[in-house]
């Protein structure tokens, strides 16, 4: 350990740690905008420059390993003037006409341009050309209001491994881009939109669906909304709540206000989707089918894996659909026929924390079932747009029957959710027993790669959980070689799962993820029901109209197919 000084206090810091992380974890704010503690430091703003003694330069906190006796200034005159001057040079190729922007209010730019006093920029523009591409059905990119940050290139690249985007051109017309002047739909962009979550101002953004929404809100026609697992535990942060506090009821009731007839939980398609893909292992695990098996809930993964490993992993990966493509398929299928409605007078809205879920919802083995995809931090937006006032509202429930689910699809929302869910359902089948112990710690945390042994009834099951699509990759790479040890893995793109997705707040640290992922747990523990095939209303389904698990009606239903793609 080591002691150091910042603004005259002293704080203990671990050797090789940089000054910003020693200042953020003692409530200390330095601006910064490429600095991400996820990623390779490259001091490129400036914006995090300090005063340290005995150094005559000005120092960029990012960059700046602490040593024991350092003495750090972050607020200094000298400091505060030569920040002014770099958001000067960051302003001065930036588009300033803020209130026409998608993160207008959200943008750290601006919020770091308001706070330095500075409304224009001194020098002139150079008049950045190839400035939009609305190309892709998730991500729209706008390079007039690129700061070249390069978070989102060492996210796509270093993090994500997919190498979508990078630095094109050099010198003054250097801007961030797919190589060879291709869009981002002709890329390999997984529109996973972690690049999204990463871009500091509104460069990039995820392609709004609202104003579709609200035409669909005033077309006469029947609505239905479901919302995902995980966004009961961000959604409030978008309205000045803390992070990790579930609304669920408060959004349930939203979203009637606003004009939904039924309001639907994505977790009753996870509930579903547990009992498939349980039922799918089981089937693998008694040697009848290829192993290991990979979950799909994840759409970035799944696109993913059609690119690089179709051939050798299509065999590999669960049949069944996402949750959401679940219910979606329910809402056409069963529900609309229960209620005596044509399923064309339908708009189905979804709710979800995924930018790649856009993607998903036009796969064309999907049949249009959903006709919009709004992210979470598109959903804030709407509700203030029609100016409700979230904290303020009363719970409610949501509306049967494809409303109810237990605690195990809660925990869909974070990375190894998925996994603990199924391992709770698979457990009791292979041993023919209720069984109690299912709180799976060794699946749990934020570490990108989780692996456990587990022993039920007599026989060894290895599984591992991995997130980001470059740890997915290693791991790909070993079924590949057929090195593989394991019997049973789980995947998602994003960084901590859903509650890390390409359409939610950006969680500005570890702890905020760490939060989220608590909510959830707590939600899950706190319910009487935490295995999804005891869900009443998942019986009931069964029983009524799907059958059993893995039946024909469920297969046609609730599985799918994968398809080899190609990108430029």
């Amino acid at each position: 350990m080591t002691t150091i000084k910042i603004n005259g206090c002293e704080f203990k810091a671990e050797q090789g740690e940089y000054i910003i992380d020693v200042a953020r974890r003692n409530g200390i704010d330095i601006p910064h905008l490429c600095y991400n503690e996820r990623l390779k430091r490259i001091g490129a703003c400036r914006l995090c420059v300090v005063e340290v003694k005995g150094m005559d330069k000005l120092q960029a906190s990012c960059c700046t390993e602490v040593k024991d006796g350092m003495e750090i200034k972050t607020h200094t005159p000298r400091v505060i003037q030569a920040r002014r001057m770099n958001m000067q040079l960051l302003l001065a190729n930036h588009n300033l006409n803020c209130t026409s922007c998608k993160e207008n209010l959200l943008c750290k730019l601006q919020r770091y341009a308001s706070e330095l006093m500075i409304e224009d920029s001194i020098f002139d523009s150079l008049n950045i050309e190839d400035a939009t591409d609305d190309s892709s059905v998730s991500i729209r990119r706008d390079n007039k209001r690129c700061i070249l940050c390069e978070q989102c290139v060492r996210v796509c690249n270093n993090i994500q491994t997919v190498y979508a985007i990078g630095l094109v051109g050099r010198g003054v017309t250097t801007r961030i881009g797919p190589n060879f002047g291709h869009t981002m739909k002709e890329s390999s962009c997984i529109n996973c939109g972690q690049c999204v979550v990463a871009c500091p101002t509104g460069a990039l953004t995820e392609k709004s669906d609202i104003a579709g929404v609200l035409d669909a809100l005033n077309s006469g026609k029947y609505l239905i909304v479901q919302t995902a697992p995980s966004i009961r535990a961000t959604l409030g942060e978008l309205f000045d709540m803390p992070p990790g506090v579930p609304v669920t009821g408060k959004m349930v009731t939203a979203l009637r206000q606003i004009g939904f007839h039924k309001v639907f939980d994505t977790n009753l398609g996870a509930d579903i989707c547990i009992v498939e893909e349980a039922h799918e292992f089981v089937e693998r695990f008694k040697g009848k089918r290829v192993l290991p098996m990979i979950t799909t809930c994840c759409p970035a993964w799944i696109k993913f894996g059609e690119q690089f490993y179709y051939d050798e992993l299509n065999k590999n990966m669960s049949t069944c659909r996402s949750p959401q493509a679940i219910l979606a398929s329910l809402v056409r299928k069963y529900y609309a026929k229960k209620i005596g409605k044509d399923p064309k007078d339908i708009i189905l809205v979804d709710i979800m924390p995924c930018t790649a879920k856009k993607y998903e919802i036009l796969r064309p083995e999907f049949n249009g079932e959903t006709d919009f995809v709004l992210t979470t931090v598109e959903l804030a937006k709407l509700l203030k747009q029609l100016n409700v006032d979230f904290a303020n509202l009363p719970d409610s429930d949501f509306d049967s029957p494809l409303g109810f689910s237990t605690g195990a699809a809660d925990i869909f929302g974070h990375s190894g959710g998925v996994m603990e869910a199924a391992l709770r359902t698979a457990a009791d089948t292979i041993s023919g027993q209720d069984l109690q112990k299912i709180d799976y710690q060794q699946i749990r945390g934020m570490e990108e790669v989780k692996e456990a042994e587990l022993e039920i009834a007599g026989k060894k099951i290895r599984v591992c959980v991995v997130h980001t699509m470059g740890a997915a990759r290693k791991l790909l790479e070993q079924i590949k070689n057929g090195k593989s040890p394991y019997h049973f893995i789980e995947i998602m793109a994003c960084y901590g799962g859903c509650i890390g997705g390409g359409g939610q707040p950006p969680p500005h640290s570890r702890e905020v993820l760490k939060k989220r992922v608590k909510a959830l747990i707590k939600v899950d523990e706190g319910k009487k029901l935490r295995k999804s095939h005891k869900n009443p209303a998942v019986i009931k389904l069964y029983k009524e109209y799907l059958g059993k698990p893995g039946s024909e009606k469920a297969h046609k239903l609730l599985h799918t197919k994968y398809f080899k793609k190609d990108y430029v």
